[in-house]
């Protein structure tokens, strides 16, 4: 019976680790060049596909802001609420999450985008790419 409830008690274990070790969550952004945060992002996982939306702009100054170089829908739209990671699913072969796109909202551009959870799902490396040039990002997990 000790030996049942061990196997019980370690398989919940594992699930709560794998369950954070995923990028559904809050994340705070960091500017690529001041190094402070820049905003939150709420990653939410709708069937099996991830969305990502800004939930707050860090500088109350930019707090209105606009997407002023977005293109369609978007042009002109609040950046707080905005919709910036879409269509990002698990690939089942490696230990990150891809297939979809991530918006810019400072130069209005998307690019193709890789979630790779690090450090037991509290860091997530933010990959934005076209064709062999890409830029990465560290954001922090905040729940």
């Amino acid at each position: 019976m000790q030996k049942i409830l061990i196997a019980l008690a370690l398989a919940a274990a594992a699930g709560t680790a794998l369950a954070q070790a995923t990028p559904a969550g809050l994340w705070r952004t960091i500017d690529d060049e001041t190094k402070q945060e820049k905003s939150l992002v709420r990653i939410a996982d709708e069937g099996g596909t991830l969305t990502g939306r800004i939930e707050k702009l860090t500088d109350p100054a930019k707090a209105e802001s606009k997407c002023e170089k977005c293109e369609g829908a978007k042009k002109d739209q609040p950046i707080v609420g905005m919709t910036i990671i879409e269509g990002v699913k698990k690939n089942p072969d490696e230990p990150y999450w891809d297939g979809g796109t991530i918006l810019d909202p400072n130069n209005g551009k998307s690019y193709k985008v890789r979630l790779t959870p690090k450090d037991e799902g509290k860091i997530l490396e933010v990959r934005g790419f076209i064709g062999p040039f890409y830029r990465n990002q560290t954001w922090l997990r905040v729940q």
